[in-house]
């Protein structure tokens, strides 16, 4: 049999066929462009090792991790850590003064990283030392071409009493976040305020506080969320 083919068609059809198998294609490039995982770093500025502020954290990482099979979660406590605050003003380190400021920035400024939860207790309505110094030095993102920007960034407050400043610690660490280019969010549905807010009665437990783990659990799943969002994958 004898098939008899115009030039017109035949380019036609070659050319469905070549967009036919460019979709596929065109697809699993989309698909190898589109991180497998999404992480999410919290760092704990409380001076003590393992308390509430560190406690809260993890409830609100917990939170970020239910979110979706794609979340990765890590939680950084300063306490322990030698973070001197000099260097953010270009004051030299002391004689034998160690530094480990730069690898709490080399995880905050990991491509994988998408979303970063501060957590700091509160102290006079203000923020730990631990916590300033901590924000201070991120001032080096800043000269590293913005390295936090568009990473999504959450904060958590501890207080001694229901209403004794967490929100105005919140809001410095914020504006200090703002700074780096960083989206910012606070906790989500249905508290939705400015970020997690948790009491401390004085004895080192806020398992008893049912409202302020929930606003720590909706901030990590909103942070969760909007990260997802931002790395084009959706909520589990």
């Amino acid at each position: 049999m004898q098939h008899s083919w115009s030039r017109r068609k035949f380019i036609g059809t070659s050319g469905t066929a070549m967009a036919a198998g460019a979709a596929p294609a065109a697809a699993l490039a989309a698909d190898a462009a589109r991180p497998s995982a999404v992480r999410i770093v919290g760092v704990a500025c409380s001076p003590r090792k393992g308390k509430t502020s560190a406690a809260a954290l993890r409830a609100c990482l917990d939170a970020a991790k239910a979110a979706s099979p794609s979340i990765e979660v890590e939680l950084i406590e300063l306490a322990g850590l030698s973070i001197p605050g000099g260097p953010a003003a270009g004051a030299p380190l002391g004689p034998g003064e160690k530094d480990d400021f730069p690898q709490v920035m080399a995880a905050l400024t990991d491509p994988r990283t998408a979303g970063i939860i501060v957590a700091t207790p509160v102290y006079f309505s203000g923020l730990s030392f631990l916590c300033k110094a901590f924000l201070d030095r991120l001032g080096a993102c800043r000269r590293n071409n913005f390295a936090l920007a568009d990473k999504v960034g959450g904060v958590l407050s501890v207080g001694a009493v229901r209403n004794g400043g967490q929100e105005l610690a919140i809001q410095a660490v914020q504006n200090a976040l703002l700074c780096q280019e960083m989206i910012i969010v606070g906790d989500g549905r249905p508290t939705a305020h400015t970020g997690a807010t948790l009491l401390n009665p004085g004895t080192d437990d806020i398992a008893g506080d049912e409202f302020g783990l929930a606003t720590a659990k909706n901030l990590g799943r909103r942070v969760a969320q909007v990260a997802l969002r931002l790395a084009g994958l959706a909520a589990g």
